[in-house]
């Protein structure tokens, strides 16, 4: 394990801009997420509508990766970037009105996740995908695929921790206010940045032809084909597991805002923990037979987590359970990203959105309405058990070192 090889990708100035940029803005965009479901419990009192609350939002991605991933490949990503930060940072501000000056701001709430679902679907592709666009030493890619993948890790830590302090003493506002100034931040960073010319996807066929085309291609590559199932699996029957976390919070627990950001943030240190440990490793090739150990992990954890009924032992938990999930995204975004061709990476990276973050409001509905049937600790037991049989039946696959497809 180097430390030094980790961090040497931000000797480039333009992924070192693209970082910090994101980095502030999903700490943002996270303070805003945990306010949200937040104020939905505290209204409602509903895990459901919470897990309701989560599909509003990522839904879209479900629908609409593809169409990203397409975007992705046949136009400028920096300025598909630049559209969807604009998008969200208006999606901020009328939130922080909406809830601000509404007597009843639930469906307020619900309709304008799902605005940020549309940018998000149209963002992800092309902000993985432009990883490797502006990291000019290949060498480097690896480790810069997981630090990326770490905003989202380090900005789960920070943001909710964040936002359970001000929720406490400030509301729900102030938390909605600084994810709109967040945008400000990466606008700038994005406006800084010098990005190399790259040849772009001819737009001879129409993007029905390019769907088929990824799609094609994304099944032909075994390599891609599986490990994007491996992750749909995780995040729909394992990964929403945090849809609960309001219910110990509040029921369990006996706590409150503070309490919601702490749990939020225990998981966010397992989640950076996990990204720092996958972007010291050298040999990338042996990341599948970490997932499978992660997994083994996980699957126990959350069965362990399901009866606990001690704060600081959950807290540690969380930790555990957020390495093990976490550590999902970036090793099968760095198996997708190693091998599929140039030309169509932004579509398959689009298809890994789809398997990631288009599942994962599924599971959060499914979650929700299981939870309400037979009580969210026997629905968090199930979910370890779940995990322990994806790895198992997947086992052969994930003690193989992977390949780059021709």
């Amino acid at each position: 394990m180097s430390f030094r090889h980790t961090f040497r990708v931000f000797e480039s100035r333009n992924y070192s801009l693209f970082f910090y940029g994101q980095l502030i803005s999903r700490i943002g965009m996270w303070m805003q997420r945990t306010a949200v479901i937040w104020v939905v419990y505290t209204l409602t009192h509903s895990v459901f509508l919470v897990g309701l609350t989560t599909f509003a939002e990522q839904f879209p991605s479900f629908l609409l990766s593809p169409a990203g991933g397409i975007v992705a490949d046949r136009y400028d990503r920096y300025k598909v970037l630049m559209a969807t930060q604009l998008v969200s940072a208006v999606q901020a501000v009328a939130l922080t009105l909406v809830y601000h000056y509404s007597t009843n701001p639930l469906w307020g709430l619900l309709g304008l996740s799902v605005l940020l679902g549309l940018a998000n679907a149209y963002d992800v592709p092309s902000r993985q995908a432009m990883v490797n666009d502006i990291v000019l030493n290949k060498e480097d890619l690896a480790g810069a695929i997981a630090m990326n993948s770490s905003l989202n890790n380090l900005s789960r830590l920070v943001g909710p921790a964040l936002s359970g302090i001000v929720l406490a003493r400030y509301g729900a506002t102030a938390c909605f206010i600084a994810n709109a100034v967040s945008f400000v931040a990466v606008i700038i960073c994005l406006t800084l940045m010098k990005f190399p010319q790259r040849q772009m996807t001819r737009r001879g066929k129409n993007a029905w032809a390019d769907f088929r085309d990824g799609l094609a291609y994304t099944r032909s590559q075994k390599e891609i084909s599986r490990i994007l199932l491996v992750l749909g699996l995780i995040c729909l029957f394992v990964a929403t597991y945090n849809t609960l976390q309001p219910f110990y919070a509040r029921d369990v627990f006996k706590g409150n805002a503070a309490t919601y950001g702490f749990i939020n943030a225990a998981t966010g240190i397992g989640a950076l923990t996990a990204t720092l440990f996958l972007a010291s490793q050298k040999k990338s090739g042996q990341l599948k037979r970490i997932l499978f150990v992660n997994l083994i992990i996980l699957g126990f954890g959350l069965m362990v987590m399901s009866q606990t009924t001690i704060l600081p032992v959950y807290l540690f938990l969380c930790f555990v359970c957020g390495f093990g999930t976490m550590s999902a995204l970036p090793i099968c975004n760095t198996v997708v990203q190693t091998v599929s061709a140039e030309h169509m990476r932004g579509r398959v990276v689009g298809f890994f959105a789809m398997a990631a973050f288009g599942t994962l409001p599924l599971g959060s509905v499914l979650v929700g309405w299981l939870a309400k049937m037979i009580s969210p600790q026997t629905c968090t037991l199930l979910q370890g058990v779940v995990c322990l049989l994806i790895a198992g039946t997947f086992y052969r696959f994930l003690k193989t070192d992977y390949k780059r497809s021709l």
